[in-house]
């Protein structure tokens, strides 16, 4: 960290600081996010382009308190602190009562450039933060050059009577805050990839990578194999070097934990797929897509001398060169734990480890996880993870996924909130979940809509038609039969989950209840009055 940010240790820290009145500026993170890194750089710059303003990180999944209080669920995420109020400065003699508003009188203090003469009416715009710690803007994502406008539209000119510096505006300066970022990205590339070769690659490792790097001109690091991807992500890669008609080779790294963990430490790469193409990372699934969609892959490799071919051996897997493959084999997990961990992540066909429960989650990312498993109306069971601690820093290593949460699909990992939340979006969770054949549950609204429909005229009753359970029921089945009027109908004595569901989907409280066209028509008494009115055939045949 430069600059002048600081990490927030507590949520009565920060509470104490924007309570000051002055203003201030979240930035909410995780230590396995790149993208979060990057903007801490940019973060850092601009907390010492404006002094007068207070900068913070805060690691989300570490404090869940403040997290939860801004309804964090991705990082990187932003919130800024102020509110600007102008108001009269009365004459000096007049500012005894304002003691009382000892923000107020601080924030007059620092604003005024010198005592002001006794009777002197002065205007000036004061910061004043709410003292219920409400945020007046927010913003998610990695976006440097909007980063910069709010910051500066929060905290104001670098220096009191002055402009703030083009450098630190992304509306003015979008392109230098943008190769900013690039630069330091590229710093910090090389920065890591300097401090991780020494300790985590021996020579040995390196040449066998850059061996099989450049064994084809083309070489996809997948999971699974082309022809059996194990992975949404992985499949797609495959699926666009497909449609480019394009010759590539694939290695499995779930069959050999050295070249997986290897492979992130030579190319800076925390995720799976990587392709290359001529010895050079080209990038992952979202990557490729990009390039795919724009038409620049099919001129990447074109410029490097690949062109598109219709003979169907596309692809050619290389295998390990010894057998040291299979995760639990390097884990250094215990045989016990190992089982355990597999255990749970096949208990359900939808498993998500996460914090909290999902009716009480305990963190904004476990939620936000939760809510799309159940916008997609899937059936999942859920662990704990802050109820046993083996299992919290065991699956950690089994996974090789250092967060939480961690949704698994029948078995397979799929990855964590930003992971699922890209995956809802784009349209891939759903095309996953069907292909492992899972199926959406029926929600017994979904249930109560399809038993109203089943019928053109549906009656819930108690009992059946030939043997109607009480005197409404009765009176409504003989005033249908009687109008030759055919229906279909359900004995709610036979379940009571839609016999109660109806009454609230409905806000009809009793029984018989007769729905024609889905609509309902009403009770006893209503099917009564419009029969004694001759009215009964004739609204069940409009």
């Amino acid at each position: 960290m430069g600059g002048s940010v600081k990490d927030v240790e507590s949520k009565e820290e920060l509470d104490s600081v924007v309570l000051q009145g002055v203003p201030v500026i979240l930035h909410f993170w995780a230590s396995w996010c790149e993208a979060s890194k990057h903007m801490d750089q940019v973060f850092s710059h601009l907390s010492t382009d404006f002094p007068h303003a207070v900068f913070f990180r805060v690691e989300a999944e570490e404090q869940p308190v403040i997290s939860e209080a801004y309804s964090v669920s991705a990082v990187p995420y932003f919130v800024f602190f102020k509110i600007t109020i102008n108001f009269i400065v009365p004459p000096l003699t007049s500012l005894v009562p304002l003691v009382a508003y000892p923000i107020i009188v601080k924030a007059i203090a620092l604003l005024l450039p010198q005592e002001p003469a006794v009777g002197m009416a002065t205007t000036i715009s004061a910061t004043i933060i709410p003292c219920d710690g409400k945020s007046v803007d927010t913003m998610e994502g990695a976006d440097p050059s909007t980063l910069a406008n709010k910051v500066a539209k929060v905290a104001g000119s670098i220096n009191p009577g002055e402009a703030a510096a083009p450098a630190s505006l992304g509306m003015a300066a979008g392109p230098t805050i943008l190769e900013t970022v690039r630069e330091l990205s590229k710093e910090n590339r090389a920065s890591q990839v300097e401090s991780q070769l020494p300790s985590g690659l021996t020579d040995t490792l390196k040449i066998r990578l850059q061996k099989l790097i450049e064994s084809q001109p083309v070489m996809l690091f997948m999971k699974g194999s082309p022809g059996d991807p194990k992975c949404g992500f992985s499949r797609k890669v495959v699926e666009i070097l497909r449609e480019e008609k394009i010759k590539f080779g694939s290695f499995d790294i779930l069959i050999d934990n050295e070249v997986r963990e290897g492979l992130k430490k030579l190319s800076n790469w925390p995720t799976f797929p990587q392709l290359y193409c001529k010895g050079e990372l080209l990038g992952g699934c979202d990557i490729a897509i990009a390039m795919h969609d724009s038409g620049e892959l099919k001129e990447v490799f074109r410029d490097h001398g690949i062109e598109a071919s219709d003979d169907s051996n596309e692809a050619k897997t290389t295998e390990p060169e010894s057998g040291n493959g299979g995760i639990s084999d390097s884990t250094g997990l215990s045989v016990t734990l190992t089982s355990r961990l597999e255990s749970l992540i096949h208990s359900s066909p939808v498993m998500l480890f996460m914090k909290g429960k999902p009716d009480e989650p305990k963190c904004g990312f476990s939620r936000k996880v939760v809510e799309i498993l159940q916008q997609e109306k899937v059936d999942f069971m859920s662990f704990d993870i802050l109820s046993d601690d083996e299992v919290r820093q065991g699956l950690k290593v089994y996974s090789n996924w250092s967060s939480f949460p961690q949704l698994y699909i029948k078995g397979e990992l799929i990855g964590g909130s930003d992971i699922v939340l890209e995956m809802q979006k784009s349209g891939e969770l759903q095309k996953v979940l069907a292909e492992k054949g899972i199926t959406q549950k029926e929600t017994l609204e979904d249930r109560i809509k399809n038993l109203i429909n089943s019928s053109p005229t549906m009656l819930f009753m108690k009992g059946t038609p030939d043997a109607p359970r009480c005197g409404f029921s009765s009176k409504v089945v003989d005033a249908l039969k009687a109008e030759n009027v055919s229906f279909g109908s359900f004995d709610i004595l036979t379940d009571e989950e839609v016999r109660q569901g109806l009454k609230v989907f409905s806000n009809w409280p009793t029984f018989p209840q007769l729905y024609y066209k889905g609509e309902l028509i009403g009770g006893c008494d209503i099917i009564m009055e419009l029969r004694n009115n001759g009215e009964l055939k004739s609204t069940l045949s409009e």
